[in-house]
């Protein structure tokens, strides 16, 4: 676990530097070569800042054990911070978005060549800054950094669309083409969409998981099989995986002989706990319910439950 904190939170802190450097470099290149396309992807770069910031808060939130009024533990604490990162993502949106809009009603100017060089360098960086911060996130089974490398992905768009608008308004004022200036406030437009569709794609992803997502039948098998090779288990009357952040709650109710005794009874569901949380590392928690074994009238997950023997938390 500890491990695991350490290198999610020096991924967060990679983020946070590497976007700081970014945007400062952006944002200041891009007032010398009165570039709008530019400043729009600083903010963009900015706000990276603020979604890291939140990012790192959530892991170290994510990590702290149950206690009284969080019993399962502090793991959604990841997609909030995936919810605050898309939040931003849209006010930074908008912003860019609205601020382009703005230029193109003025005279502009076409940007000088040094935005093109600095457009150039963010996508290269931002690029292996989504392919490192995707990777770590996918192996640590974060939804909070996978969330924050699509934001770097984002940018690497983003950088694409104002490279083209710069591009185009430096060759439309060599060309003569007066028409063609507009491209740099018109690729800020471009990269405020752009903001905004990845927004949305974090944030329904982020929704669904924090509203108690279950893990779907065909990924449970492996569990169903753990459990039905427990002995003394005679059937698995219900088994729900939720996933909580990173790591899984797992509720299971199994059949069991209705003539042993209580302590025999809760010996099996305390075996069936330990092999779930040996054999299966996302497993943080098991709750094991103890029904008596009735082939006339067995249990279902949609039915209400008929007396239960015993329970093992």
């Amino acid at each position: 676990m500890e491990d695991r904190l350490a290198k999610a939170q020096f991924g967060a802190w990679v983020g946070i530097v590497g976007n700081l450097a970014l945007a400062a470099a952006k944002l200041t290149i891009g007032l010398v070569a009165e570039s709008r396309a530019l400043i729009a992807d600083a903010a963009h770069s900015a706000s990276d800042v603020v979604g890291s910031v939140a990012v790192l808060i959530g892991l170290r939130a994510a990590e702290r054990p149950p206690d009284e009024d969080h019993p399962y533990g502090h793991g959604k604490a990841e997609s909030i911070a995936a919810i605050i990162v898309a939040v931003l993502l849209v006010v930074v949106g908008f912003e860019i978005g609205y601020k382009s809009i703005q230029s193109m009603l003025v005279p502009v100017a076409a940007p000088g060549m040094l935005a093109i060089w600095a457009a150039v360098l963010s996508m290269a960086v931002k690029e292996w800054m989504y392919r490192y911060k995707y990777n770590l996130g996918k192996k640590l089974n974060s939804q909070s950094l996978i969330a924050n490398a699509l934001e770097h992905r984002s940018d690497v768009f983003s950088s694409f669309a104002a490279l083209v608008g710069i591009g185009g308004a430096v060759l439309g004022e060599y060309l003569g083409v007066g028409w063609m200036v507009y491209l740099d406030p018109v690729a800020g437009v471009f990269v405020s969409l752009l903001v905004l569709k990845m927004a949305y794609k974090i944030l329904k992803e982020s929704i669904h998981n924090t509203l108690d997502h279950v893990l779907h039948s065909e990924e449970t098998v492996p569990m169903v099989q753990t459990v039905e090779a427990v002995p003394g288990v005679i059937r698995i009357d219900d088994l729900r995986a939720r996933e909580h952040g990173h790591y899984v709650i797992v509720d299971v109710k199994v059949s069991v002989d209705p003539q042993i005794t209580v302590e025999q009874g809760h010996t099996i569901g305390k075996q069936v706990k330990q092999e779930l949380m040996n054999r299966f590392e996302r497993v943080r928690d098991v709750f094991v319910h103890i029904n008596p074994y009735d082939s006339v009238f067995p249990f279902s997950s949609g039915t209400a439950d008929h007396e239960e023997r015993d329970v093992i938390h």
